[in-house]
């Protein structure tokens, strides 16, 4: 099992659910967040005065998929989420060594 998880900008994520509902993923948690990397932010003008914003709005996903199916995930998140602009996001991926559904007490694979 692998756990991936995606920080992206928000607007591109009705298109990334799309393309892992395609694939078969059937669920994601997804929370706001701020960050910053390569773009360092950037200045926005408020009532004539400018301000600087270091940490730009972006989504954190996350999704727990069974490892023959991760690849794919991957290349899902990244064809989805691309926009060819700085600031596109990330894609971290960990092993995921135990889940379990609380409800019924299923572990494994079979929790996901």
């Amino acid at each position: 099992m692998k756990f991936i998880m995606a920080v992206i900008k928000p607007f591109k994520l009705d298109e990334v659910r799309e393309a892992l509902t395609e694939i078969g993923i059937q669920g994601l948690t997804v929370t706001e967040v701020k960050g910053y990397g390569r773009q360092k932010g950037h200045t926005e003008i408020y009532r004539g005065t400018e301000y600087a914003v270091a940490f730009l709005p972006k989504l954190k996903l996350e999704i727990a998929v069974a490892a023959d199916v991760a690849d794919q995930a991957i290349e899902a998140i990244a064809n989805a989420a691309k926009t060819g602009q700085i600031g596109d996001g990330k894609i971290f991926v960990c092993d995921l060594e135990q889940v379990m559904r609380i409800r019924t007490g299923e572990s494994g694979g079979d929790a996901l």
